[in-house]
């Protein structure tokens, strides 16, 4: 079976869950796969020493940078400690990121990966507050800040915390199938379902809520009626607003047009039908506003990368299969 070691790099201020949670998901794969050197777990500090977390949790490493071993993938957290790192950390990243075969950040684990020079010329996310840092420190580097994670080549980098949960499940999946992702994922008591372009926010939290009760009005509409006639012109009407005027004023308070916000309102009705029930793809499409399945299908390539049908093998809630298939054996 082909080795993969998994070295998780620590220092002062790292945020412990940016390093446990993807550990457990190695760990969990190792054990799962019944050979110890799947992921041959490793974690070490600049000297070796214990670190304190931001929690204040305390963190023994395993050896130091300079002696660890050789790592298939290079996991680097965030935390407050990335703010001012060390700069022989910084130093050391520069010299031996390259030569991992996956270079992995989760949270603002890729500030550090950009002051390494690690992500010039590569797109990359990072927690959504440190997104415009990362992009206004370093313009080489292409900062999407809506997935939960991005893949760009050999260097993965991901949202906050728990994200950095799903993207190791993502890459476990890669290596060794979605049943053995899946079991992980039961284990942990967390759903395979969340796809890296997956938006950090919903699109309500994504969006700003506007200050006018009118405003509001068509906001709530918009998200309890994704089906409905959703044209500028009709919202607009239910505002008591002209469709130029209305359009202007959305923007202005919400941060986003009309159009953007009913499309993102609509994909995530769907993706919600297609993951928790067993309603056809054509009758989805109607009720998520698309009208045709084709509609539907373009949509979710656009914005997802993949069409509904296999949106829905690969995401559909597990828990929900597990439950009815164990309701059936009693």
């Amino acid at each position: 079976m082909t080795e993969r070691p998994v070295l998780a790099v620590l220092f002062d201020g790292v945020q412990s869950l940016d390093v446990t949670g993807p550990v457990e998901v190695f760990a969990g794969a190792a054990i799962l796969t019944r050979d110890p050197a799947a992921y041959r777990l490793t974690t070490a500090s600049l000297d070796g020493k214990p670190v304190r977390t931001s929690s204040g949790l305390v963190l023994v490493p395993d050896t130091t940078l300079a002696g660890a071993p050789p790592a298939h993938t290079l996991l680097v957290p965030g935390g407050p400690g990335t703010r001012h790192p060390d700069p022989a950390l910084t130093d050391w990243l520069r010299e031996h990121g390259p030569r991992a075969e996956r270079l992995v950040s989760v949270c603002t684990g890729a500030l550090l990966l950009a002051a390494a020079g690690l992500l010039d010329g590569r797109r990359a996310t990072t927690h959504w507050a440190s997104c415009r840092e990362l992009a206004e420190n370093h313009p080489s580097v292409e900062v999407d800040p809506d997935p939960i994670f991005v893949r760009d080549g050999r260097i993965a980098t991901s949202a906050g915390v728990t994200a950095g949960i799903d993207l190791a499940l993502a890459l476990v999946e890669e290596d060794h199938g979605r049943d053995a992702a899946l079991s992980i994922a039961r284990h942990l008591v967390v759903f395979l379902r969340r796809p890296g372009n997956q938006a950090q926010f919903s699109a309500q939290l994504a969006a700003q809520t506007a200050h006018r009760e009118p405003l509001r009005e068509v906001q709530s509409w918009i998200t309890e009626h994704p089906g409905g006639d959703l044209s500028v012109t009709a919202l607009a009407a239910r505002a008591r607003l002209s469709p130029r005027h209305f359009a202007r004023a959305f923007l202005e308070e919400t941060g986003t047009t009309p159009g953007r916000y009913v499309d993102r309102i609509r994909i995530e009705h769907a993706r919600r039908l297609l993951e928790e029930t067993t309603r056809g793809i054509e009758e989805i499409a109607r009720a998520a506003g698309y009208g045709t399945a084709e509609a539907m299908r373009r949509a979710f390539v656009k914005r997802l990368g993949s069409p509904p049908s296999e949106y829905r093998r690969r995401f559909r809630t597990p828990v929900r299969e597990h439950a009815a298939s164990s309701a059936t054996t009693q």
